[in-house]
């Protein structure tokens, strides 16, 4: 049965802890009622917010004046668990994405397990394409599922109209930004709704070939080389969890979105004016991705940089803007921008903000 209630303040649900209320909050927990809830909105022109594990939301402390509807399905379904090579995961978006990579990795299932520990829900992992340590979510996904709110239908898209890049994705790309005015405080306009995602799964006892170097190191093999399944996930969770990147109620460096800058992708020839010893990284068409993180700390900006007490980077990770205890929003939000007018007065690249800006811009 779908739950209409009055709405909890957004800093409840989400993973930075700001946001104000909404006007309207809907609870689903089956697909007819996600789609339901999605449909009335738009049939009464009510702006609409939809939020798994709010780990990637900024919300204005105004809050959002519209409808928050919240999927809270979980569970995986396994239609073809007794295929030999490989095997299929139908998950619905409202599931918790970690608990997606425990099952896999415990049943000997690869090709998420340099993804564990991702806070967020998996209807989210198509969306942005979520990737860590060499590895993300494109890799293995075949399908997803959706609601399209322009068509006023489900349907089904598949891999190659899904149009997978670096943090991007045709579910990302199809957002558009309400009001138009880009001064203006927005909120984020989905055409697509995900309704769930299906992943191919390789079975075996050791993962996929190892892309990240500084996994690499930590399970003492080179880059390219297998290891053993559940070593990779162990060894993950201690990695994230060193940066601050596995939530804990005790420590203030996880209450965050995780990385708010992504990694730019530069030009070839922009990529002539990075600075000696700037990462460099060749990716498709002679592109060159660099590290945000690099930039932000030889900008000045060290690790912790902010007020302790309320909105700081991370002890642990420089991109990660932190609540340190009761910061708003629009103190986040400030400090984020300080950062992203730092990097561009020092090196004249604009950091791109990862996490979804709800009534806040930069």
């Amino acid at each position: 049965m779908t739950d209409v209630t009055t709405a909890p303040a957004l800093s409840d649900l989400t993973t930075l802890r700001v946001g104000g209320p909404a006007k309207q909050y809907v609870a689903t927990s089956t697909e007819a009622e996600l789609i339901d809830a999605v449909r009335t909105a738009d049939d009464e022109g009510t702006p609409l917010l939809v939020v798994g594990a709010g780990s990637n939301l900024l919300v204005a402390d105004e809050g959002f004046d519209g409808v928050v509807v919240r999927d809270v399905r979980g569970g995986i379904d396994v239609p073809d668990h007794s295929a030999c090579a490989g095997v299929t995961y139908q998950v619905p978006a409202g599931t918790p994405w970690d608990e997606v990579v425990d099952e896999a990795t415990s049943h000997r299932l690869y090709g998420i397990e340099a993804l564990s520990g991702i806070p967020g829900s998996t209807g989210a992992t198509p969306v942005q394409n979520v990737g860590a340590y060499g590895q993300d979510v494109s890799q293995t996904i075949a399908t997803v599922r959706v609601w399209d709110r322009g068509q006023a239908r489900v349907r089904t898209l598949p891999y190659v109209d899904l149009q997978f890049g670096y943090r991007t994705s045709l579910l990302k790309r199809s957002m558009r930004h309400t009001p138009d005015d880009e001064r203006s405080p927005w909120h984020p306009t989905p055409r697509y709704v995900v309704l769930d995602v299906t992943f191919q799964l390789r079975q075996g006892t050791l993962s996929a070939a190892i892309a990240y170097p500084e996994l690499a190191r930590t399970l003492g093999v080179a880059v390219g080389e297998r290891a053993p399944l559940l070593d990779v996930r162990a060894a993950v969770l201690e990695l994230r969890a060193g940066k601050g990147m596995v939530l804990d109620a005790a420590d203030p460096d996880t209450a965050s979105a995780g990385s708010f800058f992504t990694n730019p992708i530069l030009t070839a020839h922009d990529a002539q004016s990075l600075p000696a010893g700037a990462p460099r990284f060749p990716v498709a068409d002679g592109a060159v991705k660099t590290s945000a993180a690099w930039l932000i700390e030889h900008a000045g900006f060290a690790r912790g940089y902010g007020d302790p007490a309320r909105a700081a980077l991370s002890s642990k990770h420089t991109l990660a803007v932190t609540n340190r205890g009761g910061a708003s929003a629009a103190e986040l939000v400030a400090l984020a921008r300080e950062v992203r007018d730092g990097v561009r007065s020092t090196f004249g690249i604009t950091l791109e903000a990862e996490p979804v800006l709800v009534g806040v811009s930069l």
